[in-house]
């Protein structure tokens, strides 16, 4: 359940640390340390004081809360019961319902990182998907300890981010949003192109690639909602669908018989999940364009 800031800025301390206390994975003492800096003015200000009480906090007791998250993927400790934050974010992502070759990968590199590191692996899944994990994973395995450790704390205060920006109801917002958009532009009449149907695909190398969004783009040749917004955008491979031949066969527009352009797919990657990538295409019956916009 949401919070209001002024809600928690008035709260004794109790119910405080009981409403923030997973917000960093079962380590209520980040909130008990944080309570002390009340009122905050916003929410960034909320999460700097939490981010503050682990970069402060005790070698011994910041590793503790590296080693209370869960291994990604792990069907163990989904049967034993994973937090509802961690279940949520690993289901987000898909790793509740991988390919038998995707299985194998992830336990291959837990067993791997936790051998070298003696910690589990850490990401903020929110931010990628199956394959772009898979590929940290193997960037990340010939670092050292010392690296690793400060990499881990580094995306755990990333995964608290989003967590405290869904819960707590403020002004202002935490900085972890992206965005992805079109825009269909048709060169044939000059106009914008409404009610072309368009599928977005996140694609896989080890699994089925699944669809993530569908939408009808609307007068202005947009979707009336981005594609991929109120959240980050995961780093992946993506295709955007986009079903030309009916749009311009129902304008009574010339075609070849089949049409020479029915469905365009375009494939494309993302790389920053907080920024804003733009895939638009010009399209007419014979041809089509497209760019990296923002």
């Amino acid at each position: 359940m949401q919070k209001p800031l002024e809600e928690l800025n008035a709260s004794a301390q109790g119910d405080f640390v009981a409403a923030l206390a997973n917000i960093f994975e079962y380590s209520p003492w980040v909130a008990e340390q944080a309570f002390a800096a009340r009122p905050f003015a916003g929410v960034n200000a909320l999460f700097a004081a939490m981010k503050t009480a682990v970069e402060r906090a005790p070698e011994g007791l910041r590793l503790a809360l590296i080693k209370s998250h869960p291994d990604l993927a792990d069907k163990t400790q989904r049967a034993a019961g994973l937090t509802a934050e961690s279940s949520a974010e690993q289901n987000s992502v898909g790793l509740d319902r991988l390919s038998d070759a995707e299985y194998e990968a992830f336990e291959r590199v837990n067993n791997a990182y936790r051998s070298k590191f003696g910690f589990p692996y850490i990401v903020c899944v929110r931010r990628h998907t199956k394959d772009s994990i898979l590929s940290n994973f193997e960037q990340r395995l010939p670092n050292d300890v010392a690296t690793e450790t400060a990499t881990s704390l580094a995306e755990i205060c990333r995964i608290a981010a989003l967590r405290l920006d869904q819960l707590v109801i403020s002004s202002d917002r935490l900085p972890v949003y992206g965005r992805l958009s079109t825009h269909v532009l048709d060169n044939n009449s000059g106009k914008p192109a409404e009610g072309i149907t368009v599928e977005l695909i996140e694609r896989s190398a080890l699994g089925a690639s699944r669809v993530i969004a569908r939408a009808v783009t609307n007068s202005d040749g947009r979707t009336d909602q981005p594609l991929i917004g109120g959240r980050p955008v995961p780093i992946g491979r993506y295709e955007l669908i986009f079903s030309v031949g009916s749009y311009f066969k129902e304008r009574n527009v010339p075609l070849s018989d089949p049409p020479f352009l029915d469905d365009i797919a375009l494939r494309f990657a993302v790389s920053d999940p907080e920024g804003h990538l733009h895939v638009p295409l010009l399209v007419t019956p014979w041809s089509y364009a497209t760019y990296r916009g923002s």
